[in-house]
C-alpha cells in the first residue's frame, strides 16, 4: 500500500515492539469500543525476530465498515490519526474474491517523536481480516521461516527504495507465504489468536 514516505527502512527486530504494540491495541479499543469487535497488533513489527519498518500495523475488526469509517474519524484524530484514501487490499494471486471482499478503511500515525502506526479497519470474518492474523500467526509458529522473509525485505528495501514499488514486488511474496500458511491451517485447525 503506497504511503507519503518516499524511503522504505528496514530496521533490524526490537524487542519492545511486541510491548508498544498492545499499548496501542489498548488504547485503540479504548477509544473505537463498542464497534471494534477486536483490536489486533499484525504485520511484521507483531512478529518476534522480523525485521520490519518501525511502523506498527494495527487491525480494527467490525461488523460495518461504513459505520466504523463515519465514527472512527473523530476518536482515531484525537489519538492522531488520519485518515487516508486507501480502501482495498490487494488481492492475492489466484483468488477469484470479488474485490469489494477485500475492501478496508485506514488512518495512520505520523507524529514526530512518537509511534508511526498504520490503522487498517476490516469487515469481521473478510478474507482480509483473516489473511493479517493469518500471516502474523503462521510466522510465530515457524520461527524459522522468519531470518529468509526479514533477509528479502532488507534486500528488496535496499535496491528500490520507494514504498510504492517495495509494496508491489512484496505483495506476490507475501500471496506465496499466505498458500503455504492456508495448508498449514487446514492442518492444524488454526483460529486466530489475540495480539
Amino acid at each position: 500500500m503506497p504511503d507519503d514516505s518516499a524511503t522504505t527502512i528496514v530496521a533490524p527486530y526490537d524487542p519492545a515492539w511486541q510491548q508498544s504494540g498492545a499499548a496501542l491495541a489498548d488504547q485503540v479499543a479504548a477509544a473505537l469500543a463498542p464497534l471494534a469487535l477486536r483490536v489486533d497488533h499484525i504485520g511484521s513489527t507483531s512478529i518476534p525476530g522480523m525485521a520490519a519498518k518501525p511502523v506498527c500495523d494495527l487491525q480494527v475488526s467490525v461488523a460495518d465498515l461504513d459505520d466504523a469509517g463515519a465514527a472512527f474519524d473523530e476518536p482515531l484524530a484525537a489519538l492522531g490519526f488520519a485518515r487516508r484514501p486507501y480502501e482495498q487490499d490487494h488481492v492475492p494471486a489466484g483468488c477469484d474474491d470479488p474485490a469489494h471482499r477485500w475492501a478496508k478503511r485506514y488512518w495512520h500515525k505520523r507524529i514526530p517523536g512518537e509511534q508511526q502506526v498504520n490503522l487498517h479497519c476490516r469487515l469481521a470474518g473478510s478474507p482480509n481480516e483473516r489473511l493479517a492474523l493469518l500471516f502474523r500467526d503462521w510466522f510465530r509458529a515457524h520461527p524459522g521461516a522468519v531470518p529468509a522473509y526479514a533477509r528479502f525485505k532488507g534486500t528488496l528495501a535496499a535496491a528500490v527504495g520507494d514504498l510504492g514499488v517495495y509494496t508491489d514486488v512484496k505483495d506476490p511474496v507475501v500471496d506465496l507465504v499466505a498458500t503455504v500458511a492456508e495448508e498449514w491451517a487446514a492442518t492444524t485447525g488454526w483460529r486466530p489468536g489475540r495480539r
